[in-house]
């Protein structure tokens, strides 16, 4: 095992993370009050290649691992928790399922613009009725002379107000159960009948608009289907398993800037006459708040490792997920409770990752769904 970064992790790292200290993080604060998508930003994550790292050169990516993709994201979320999400959704969800399951020549038309940053990306699963319980979808895609005709409604997609491309889950065959759901390329721009029906106003994760899609009699060719009829399901459960590891990379960044704002805080804020990072009480929450947020990180980068080796790695990966969310909003808590009054005020950044770390307890898997998953691969 070796617990030291290779010289690229090093200078992704390194590089990531003074981009966020310069221009990320002077914007948080805006970005979670004006809601708005912070498209300069993505501009200039794109710029530093940053919106297709994991994917090959050869469409436009950037060829990093999947270790040193969740140090970047993790630093991005450090930043914003709403940037992390766009970058997430965006790579892990969207781009990774044209990557995982089209062709070359899909690849080459969809996922190009996507890695090179040129375009965004939305993933567009989740139902009102059907969350957790992916075959209740009822949003369906008849065959329609050499393409299909969608007609239904999608909500929670992040990125789904602003996006270029979405990877759409809909069932062609409405009584083949899990098998009967398959998935398909939307080009908003193009497809008449794609119809964004607004946006969340979300307690947190400010600044990636999660969005309420519907599909009225949308036509698209047959070309822009992935892989065959009835493996949407499976592409859907594999996509998200990877990108439970991007989520546990936003729930580390999170807790690692709640951990750095409490500490600061603690060694300037002064009561009794004495800075109170020299409570012990103070030492305690500080002491648990960096022993969860390492052993995050770990349980992040053993699954990444499991991924990058070609095992299996759902299980890992759950747990990665589950821990992490928790502990990131266990430690962005004690980040408050440091603070005392001033932690519940919006003119210190803790109240803000706490809401946005509130958030990956629920999204890509609850973490009632991934207890599940957990308990089931260590009984099979």
């Amino acid at each position: 095992m070796d617990f030291q970064l290779s010289s690229e992790q090093k200078q992704i790292k390194e590089m990531v993370t003074e981009f966020v200290d310069e221009e990320v993080v002077p914007r948080a604060s805006d970005i979670d009050k004006t809601d708005e998508f912070p498209a300069d930003l993505v501009d200039e994550l794109a710029k530093l290649g940053l919106m297709g790292m994991p994917f090959p050169e050869e469409y436009g990516g950037a060829g990093l691992d999947y270790h040193a993709y969740p140090i970047a994201l993790e630093e991005i979320s450090r930043g914003s928790g709403g940037l992390g999400t766009i970058v997430a959704a965006h790579i892990s969800l969207a781009g990774n399922m044209v990557y995982e399951f089209g062709t070359d020549a899909q690849k080459q038309e969809y996922l190009t613009p996507l890695a090179e940053g040129e375009e965004i990306g939305a993933f567009a699963l989740s139902e009102a009725g059907a969350g957790s319980d992916v075959p209740a979808m009822e949003t369906h895609a008849e065959a329609d002379g050499d393409g299909y005709t969608i007609n239904g409604d999608k909500v929670w997609i992040s990125n789904g107000s602003v996006a270029d491309t979405v990877t759409l889950f809909a069932k062609t065959d409405p009584d083949g159960g899990n098998k009967g759901i398959s998935s398909f390329i939307v080009r908003p721009e193009e497809d008449d009948g794609f119809i964004v029906e607004g946006t969340e106003d979300k307690l947190g994760d400010k600044g990636c608009p999660t969005a309420e899609l519907r599909f009225d009699d949308m036509w698209i060719p047959e070309e822009r289907r992935l892989g065959e009829e009835g493996e949407g399901f499976v592409q859907a459960l594999k996509t998200l398993n990877g990108g439970r590891i991007t989520i546990a990379a936003r729930s580390v960044g999170i807790a690692q800037a709640a951990l750095d704002e409490a500490s600061e805080y603690a060694s300037n804020r002064e009561q009794f006459d004495q800075r109170i990072g020299d409570f012990q009480a103070i030492q305690h929450k500080l002491a648990d708040m960096d022993t969860k947020t390492r052993a995050a990180r770990l349980l992040m980068h053993s699954a990444a490792d499991k991924k990058m080796r070609g095992e299996e790695f759902i299980k890992e990966a759950a747990q990665a997920k589950l821990y992490a969310s928790e502990a990131s909003r266990e430690v962005a808590n004690e980040g408050i409770q440091i603070h005392g009054g001033y932690g519940y005020t919006k003119d210190f950044p803790v109240e803000r990752m706490y809401r946005d770390a509130k958030l990956n307890e629920i999204y890509e898997g609850t973490s009632e769904v991934l207890r599940n998953t957990i308990g089931q691969q260590l009984l099979d």
